[in-house]
């Protein structure tokens, strides 16, 4: 079975469980096959980096590591509120095409 992940790169996610509950932010990077997010703001570690040619003095650095995907909610643009995502088909043409949308509002979100 594929791995799948209901958010996708740029989407406006919230926390909805752990020490970073509540907390909102942009999704930086999508990873299906360990069904992890980065979440911009969220699960911040500091990280020791060894001087190589584009850190030349080296040093620690922070930056955002990876969450379990099922602890983050999509937020509607639409409507602004968390919400879970429901999948509609719409006709473009002669081609139908399938789309996210809003389970809350009914919205279509991409």
């Amino acid at each position: 079975m594929p791995n799948k992940v209901h958010v996708k790169k740029g989407d406006t996610v919230i926390v909805i469980s752990g020490k970073y509950k509540g907390k909102q932010g942009k999704v930086l990077t999508v990873l299906p096959k360990d069904k992890k997010v980065v979440v911009e703001g969220v699960n911040i570690v500091k990280k020791h980096v060894r001087p190589n040619p584009k850190m030349p003095q080296g040093g620690i650095i922070t930056q955002e590591a990876p969450i379990w995907a099922c602890k983050v909610m999509l937020v509607c643009p639409k409507c602004g509120k968390p919400t879970r995502i429901g999948h509609r088909f719409i006709q473009e043409g002669e081609e139908e095409r399938k789309v996210r949308t809003c389970k809350k509002c009914g919205e279509i979100i991409d």
